[in-house]
């Protein structure tokens, strides 16, 4: 289902940029092509809200555009080697770290808000009542996380001195969790409950009783020779954002929706974790 969901998506898609590009082609204006990575099926943000948060920019500046979707599905390390050399994809959506922006070239207005920088858990049903005793970050030292081997929060784990476990694959991780290949795994507070109704029935929850909070935003990036993009899509983001259209794009998701209320609700234990230096924290304006 979520197959065919993605499927339709990028048609849907690919028809409206057809006819923006064929509507703006009496101005001879060249046409400025997007190729966004293939998305995670689980999640109603990964399907559709990314790409149409970049289509809601885009039509609000001059110039034809296509947006299609690269057709095979990427880990994380590949999809910036590709941004970095100009490969298969020109535009992707991640949390920024100071190796991804000496890399790649962030447009840095970031794209959840501030949700991006608080993390609940995903662990085992059976661990609940050992999450409720967790009182302090040394308690929590005790326990072992799971990531995606090139995630930002990875750094950060390790340089706040939390155990870490990773693996290449996101996809991966679920079964890790799982068969106590670690204990818990920190996921963005907007992501936790769509994994959780994928990967219920497998014995895993998100984790009721604890936050932890870092910066990290959530970011377009492109190839550093991609400025002209870089450039239509920062001023794009920013007039949506003037005109309140970015903000309701957003409020519209059931998944930001209930993250803005978890953390408006303060019931949970919130620790807090010191960046490493030179991390790109950036803002999450």
């Amino acid at each position: 289902m979520l197959k065919k969901l993605q499927c339709a998506a990028a048609g849907l898609l690919l028809a409206a940029a057809s006819t923006l590009a064929n509507a703006g082609g009496a101005a001879n204006a060249p046409l400025m092509r997007f190729v966004l990575p293939s998305v995670t099926p689980g999640s109603e943000v990964q399907v559709t809200y990314f790409h149409l948060l970049l289509r809601l920019a885009l039509e609000k500046t001059d110039g034809p555009f296509s947006i299609e979707f690269y057709p095979y599905e990427l880990t994380s390390p590949r999809r910036a080697l590709e941004l970095k050399r100009n490969g298969v994809i020109n535009i992707m959506w991640d949390g920024t770290n100071a190796q991804r922006e000496r890399d790649l070239l962030p447009i840095r207005i970031s794209l959840v808000r501030d949700l991006n920088d608080y993390r609940v858990f995903m662990i085992r049903k059976e661990d609940e009542a050992r999450f409720h005793d967790v009182r302090s970050l040394a308690d929590l030292r005790k326990l072992t996380a799971g990531a995606g081997l090139n995630w930002p929060s990875v750094d950060v784990l390790r340089h706040n001195r939390l155990p870490v476990e990773t693996t290449v694959n996101y996809s991966s991780l679920f079964p890790m969790l799982k068969a106590r290949r670690f204990d818990y795994m920190p996921r963005g507070v907007h992501e936790a409950w769509a994994e959780e109704q994928v990967y219920g029935k497998d014995g895993l929850m998100v984790e009721p009783t604890i936050f932890l909070h870092y910066r990290v935003p959530f970011y377009f990036f492109v190839g550093k020779d991609n400025k002209a993009m870089a450039q239509r899509v920062e001023r794009g983001l920013k007039l949506a954002q003037a005109d309140g259209s970015f903000d309701k794009l957003l409020n519209g998701y059931p998944a930001f929706q209930r993250a803005l209320a978890e953390i408006a609700a303060r019931k949970r234990k919130v620790f807090e974790l010191e960046l490493p230096s030179g991390t790109a924290g950036g803002s999450s304006k």
